[in-house]
């Protein structure tokens, strides 16, 4: 894995609530996109109010490491928007909050910023017999959603269901059926277990068929136990991603805080040869919801 050294290129208002940072620099010439449309990347920020003052920390055979000495950058996780190969640049489109590492430094982004960006990764793996899918996110899924269109081909058919916190937050998407909703996003509870039951109901057809499902972390828990036990589907017919925890900071300390023995029950349930991915996930999940995170 390599982390690469990105600049601020251009800073593009979308919505009121999402701003587009174009990066490039001579940083950039290593980074290879997936050409997967929900591929995602980690970015470190820089660790205080210099904006040019960014430590990076060195990649590993397990992923990376502060370097001695040096501060920790804050990571974010967040999904590319765009390639332009020919350009040198990428897209990143970001969710504004009052709060928080990312939207904090996206509030004064500007041309010249510098930040750390990693390889790509693709999640988004459709069956072979491709025949139709229904792409469902809330706000944070936008940018995602929004390349899967562009990268679709014309023959498939598409559902899109995008739950937004209201309609100024609607943004143009690719020539498609789109469905927009509003609540959740942090503002209510989220409606994505209720939009997905809606779009697959029990003793759907599943032939040719896929389902994509982006969002707050904790309401997909209910989403992925009701597409894998309830309707009972493989798992190369659907992907569930969660992208956000509400209050994110105090579930880490909270986690943090859980006795050194329950923390390695959790990640021993990991090692089962048995279950596949999916199956794991949602005992990882349960057990989660147990400990009340």
């Amino acid at each position: 894995m390599t982390i690469h050294r990105a600049v601020v290129a251009r800073v593009q208002p979308l919505t009121a609530t999402m701003t587009r940072v174009t990066l490039h620099g001579e940083g950039l010439a290593g980074f290879r996109t997936t050409g997967v449309g929900d591929e995602y990347v980690r970015l470190f920020f820089p660790h205080g109010p210099d904006r040019g003052d960014l430590s990076l920390p060195l990649s590993t055979d397990k992923g990376w490491e502060t370097p001695e000495g040096q501060p920790v950058a804050p990571m974010r996780t967040y999904t590319i928007r765009a390639v332009r190969p020919e350009a040198g640049e990428i897209d990143v489109d970001f969710v504004l909050h009052d709060h928080g590492v990312a939207s904090t430094w996206v509030a004064g982004a500007r041309p010249g910023d510098v930040i750390g960006v990693n390889d790509p990764t693709g999640l988004y793996r459709p069956p072979a017999d491709l025949a139709w899918q229904v792409l469902i996110a809330d706000q944070t899924g936008l940018p995602a959603v929004a390349r899967l269109l562009e990268n679709t081909p014309d023959e498939v058919a598409t559902r899109v269901v995008v739950e937004l916190p209201d309609p100024a937050a609607i943004q143009p998407l690719p020539d498609t059926k789109v469905t927009w909703v509003y609540g959740g996003n942090g503002h209510g509870a989220s409606r994505l277990a209720e939009l997905v039951s809606a779009a697959i109901p029990p003793g759907t057809d599943m032939t040719g068929g896929y389902v994509w499902v982006a969002g707050e972390t904790n309401a997909l828990r209910t989403v992925r136990r009701y597409l894998r036990k309830e309707l009972g589907l493989p798992a190369d017919r659907f992907k569930v991603v969660g992208y956000w925890i509400p209050d994110a900071d105090s579930w880490n300390e909270r986690y943090e805080a859980l006795p050194d023995a329950v923390r390695a029950e959790l990640v021993a349930l990991w090692d089962d040869p048995v279950d596949e991915l999916e199956d794991l996930t949602i005992r990882y999940e349960a057990r989660l919801s147990d400990l009340g995170l």
